[in-house]
């Protein structure tokens, strides 16, 4: 018994996964990267204050 997917036509079905791959894209362009670079930001901000914390401060001229 062949299934809904495998009786569509083969055009539909790059259709189907063309508006997918955009979908992904977008969501990896306009959510992902935003939120990974402003995570990398904060691990950075964390380990320099961490860092300080440990070794007394900034350095000093």
């Amino acid at each position: 018994m062949p299934s809904e997917s495998d009786t569509r036509p083969l055009d539909e079905k790059n259709e189907i996964r063309k508006s997918e791959e955009l979908r992904s894209f977008l969501f990896l362009t306009v959510v992902m990267v935003p939120v990974l670079t402003v995570m990398f930001i904060a691990a950075y901000g964390f380990a320099v204050w961490f860092y300080q914390m440990l070794v007394g401060g900034p350095p000093h001229h």
